[in-house]
């Protein structure tokens, strides 16, 4: 993936790449009864936040977080250095051979589609295996401007309906779901807010670029917090 090095400098520095927190992980844990010496695959695992809470809540599993942005993945790798059951790498999630037991991906099946990468996952998943993933959603009805200029970088963006269709198009059911609004966001771009603050000081004009996108993505999201959601799906081939 070929990201300009200001982007991977201020995203790089971060714990996450994107909203949510380990208590997201640990719900659908919970839900999904997972435990014991299981297989886990961390698609798109940025830094490695999950990657770490998984390791930590599954200590008899073997957690493989991948990322196709090598910058992340050597962020990453003090992180898990402690954790014997997990491991950082870089690699392809479109293209996952496993067979996992579960795939867990925070904010990242968009970057291949809900429904195709459903569908390119299937196969990777061992007998009775899961898939958790969030994606954006539009939350429905009148949807204020701030919201659609937030998302307008994601032009397939649909409402929870549309997700769920997209869920059943890849031949999946859905085991529930949580919505992420909120204290999820505020701890991401309270984040982005400090490196961006950190970087500040004598950025060149190309970080000074990247820095000032990244305060318009925080200023779109200040302006309506309660409107602007991701959706955590739990979800099990048919």
């Amino acid at each position: 993936m070929d990201l300009p090095p200001e982007f991977l400098t201020l995203y790089s520095r971060l714990d996450r790449q994107g909203p949510g927190t380990p208590e997201d992980v640990l719900w659908a844990l919970g839900r999904l009864g997972l435990s014991g010496p299981l297989k886990v695959c961390d698609a798109g695992c940025g830094t490695g936040a999950d990657s770490v809470t998984l390791a930590r809540a599954l200590p008899d599993a073997q957690v493989e977080g991948l990322d196709a942005v090598p910058a992340f993945i050597e962020a990453g790798q003090a992180r898990v250095a402690d954790l014997p059951n997990a491991t950082l790498r870089v690699g392809d999630m479109g293209a996952l051979t496993g067979p996992y037991d579960l795939i867990w991906s925070a904010g990242a099946i968009y970057f291949l589609g809900v429904t195709e990468g459903l569908r390119a996952w299937r196969a990777a998943l061992a007998p009775g295996g899961v898939v958790a993933f969030s994606q954006g959603v539009f939350l429905g009805g009148d949807e204020p401007q701030a919201v659609r200029d937030f998302w307008a970088p994601e032009p397939a963006l649909t409402d929870r309906e549309g997700l769920r269709a997209q869920v059943a198009e890849a031949g999946y059911e859905i085991l529930d779901t949580r919505l992420l609004i909120g204290a999820p966001w505020e701890a991401y771009y309270g984040s982005v807010t400090r490196e961006i603050a950190a970087l500040r000081p004598g950025a060149s004009p190309a970080m000074a670029e990247v820095l000032d996108a990244s305060e318009r993505e925080v200023a779109l999201w200040r302006q309506a917090p309660d409107r602007i959601a991701y959706e955590l799906v739990l979800a099990r081939p048919d």
